[in-house]
């Protein structure tokens, strides 16, 4: 069954396969022309599910999806992992939610602690009754020699949880693994339960520093169920804000890159200058991580003539002197001393692994859903995809750079000449028994929203993919050999999200 990213089909309509089918047909497609995008189940009656998968062909921005069902009576399959590695965490995540066992699967472990889900204590009796935090268990190395470095899951610093345990052997790191899910706030159900008024609010608190990213996927969903499109000038907005949200995170991360790397000068700068495109967002939206905005049928804000003046002027004014300082970042011999060689992700491993956002384009994956699968504004405005070589910390630094520079040029092309028009139209009600994809390249890369209705046109299932899913494993992979000391930089380089992925 094909889709287009903000469209719709109805859930009868797409194929149901045989289990044996439903993995031949995902697997033979993913080792020709198509990635994994998404894998989930949705609960039936009587204790079956449903498990979808969701692929896309990025050359020719084209999305199918296929479908299997589980009575509760056969809850097995083999795993596909064994042949898609990109399908390891999805795997497991269905493992623990719906008591699917992925036979053969190499790695099975909890993802997060789903106390109410049925079933977790048949595939994990050890665990099911604690939380993971006391009973999570960690690959261990064995010999002479060999040491382990816990980290978390409380940090120094103000942000959430997550552990990190590694085994080396001297400064040399011979596997990391990471465990996130101690916050698990339940934001799916919460999504299926309420109204799309108090929806929206909890899509833009999915992910702090992704609001906009977030709301605009849950909005884009609701629009395409509803039958109705956001005006053009809503859409243009929506971009502007989008973007302006990249910008402030793009920056910061440099100048934390350059915090790790001891270069102090740039930190600075470009701590400063995040303040200023949050401050854009504050002045459009009345908060400045953008809350607000992004509501389904438009925006609630608009930008007038003299605005989009004064946001013009600002941004040229950043842009020369982001121009200056990310110079003088990438140009200091003790910083790509710092950079080069650290951290590595060949090619071959990101795709294996199926990173997303900068990370997979610092290894010279062609991803961006902007330009593969572009909807609203991206439909008329094209953005050259930035790419590195190298899938080391500089080349996720200098995708960062192209990205800002890129971010920048659109918006001063666009907002001289916003469309004209209303910035919402009223929603009505929405389809039932369908299921609804909505895809938008957040600042840490692809995220993708699914909506599934019920005959009553409510959700009975919603499914949330933040990028950092995908990249969490790319950076326990890219550590692994590396030295204990480049942990900070690294870690930094990728800036993935623990409440992201603690849904």
């Amino acid at each position: 069954m094909e889709i287009f990213n903000g469209g719709n089909v109805a859930s009868a309509d797409i194929p149901d396969l045989s289990a044996a089918d439903f993995r031949r047909e995902v697997v033979s497609r993913c080792k020709a022309d198509a990635r994994l995008v998404n894998l989930f189940g949705c609960s039936l009656e009587q204790g079956a599910v449903r498990l979808f998968a969701i692929l896309g062909q990025d050359d020719e921005a084209s999305l199918s999806i296929v479908s299997t069902c589980f009575s509760a009576d056969s809850p097995s399959y083999e795993a596909i992992t064994r042949d898609l590695p990109a399908a390891h965490l999805f795997e497991r995540e269905i493992a623990e939610q719906w008591a699917i066992m992925p036979k053969g699967h190499p790695w099975l472990k909890p993802v997060r602690y789903h106390a109410n889900y049925r079933g977790v204590a048949d595939l994990w009796p050890d665990i099911a009754e604690r939380p993971i935090p006391g009973s999570y268990p960690f690959y261990a190395v064995e010999g002479e020699e060999v040491h382990e470095i816990s980290v978390g899951p409380v940090h120094a610093g103000i942000i959430e949880p997550g552990h990190f345990r590694f085994n080396c052997h001297g400064e040399e790191i011979l596997h990391l693994e990471i465990q996130l899910g101690y916050q698990h706030r339940g934001i799916e159900p919460l999504l299926c339960a309420g109204d799309l008024q108090r929806g929206v609010l909890l899509s833009e608190s999915i992910a702090g520093d992704t609001a906009i990213g977030h709301s605009l996927a849950f909005c884009e969903v609701i629009e395409s169920l509803a039958g109705v499109v956001a005006p053009p000038r809503a859409q243009a907005l929506r971009a502007v804000a989008l973007e302006l949200e990249r910008l402030a995170n793009h920056v910061g991360d440099l100048g934390a890159l350059g915090m790790d790397a001891g270069f102090l000068p740039t930190s600075a700068f470009f701590g400063r200058m995040r303040g200023d495109y949050l401050n854009l967002l504050l002045a459009l939206t009345g908060n400045r991580f953008g809350k607000g905005l992004c509501r389904p049928g438009g925006v609630l804000f608009d930008l007038d003539s003299g605005m989009a003046d004064d946001f013009c002027g600002k941004l040229r004014q950043y842009k020369n002197e982001f121009e200056e300082v990310s110079a003088l970042l990438f140009s200091r011999p003790s910083v790509l001393a710092r950079f080069e060689g650290v951290g590595v992700i060949s090619s071959g491993d990101a795709r294996e692994l199926g990173l997303v956002g900068p990370a997979a384009r610092a290894s010279q994956l062609e991803h961006d859903v902007r330009v593969e699968y572009a909807s609203g504004m991206w439909q008329y405005h094209h953005i050259p995809i930035s790419l590195s070589a190298t899938g080391d910390v500089y080349a996720r630094a200098l995708v960062r750079r192209q990205e800002v520079m890129r971010s920048l040029e659109f918006l001063l092309k666009i907002l001289p000449g916003l469309p004209r028009g209303s910035v919402q139209v009223p929603i009505g009600p929405v389809r039932p028994n369908a299921l609804a994809v909505s895809m938008v390249e957040g600042w840490r890369g692809e995220i993708m929203h699914v909506g599934i209705t019920n005959s009553q046109g409510r959700f009975a299932r919603y499914k949330v993919k933040d990028p950092s899913f995908h990249n969490w494993f790319g950076l326990a992979q890219a550590m692994r050999g590396g030295e204990i000391s480049d942990f900070p930089l690294c870690n930094k380089s990728f800036n993935l999200s623990y409440c992201g992925h603690d849904l």
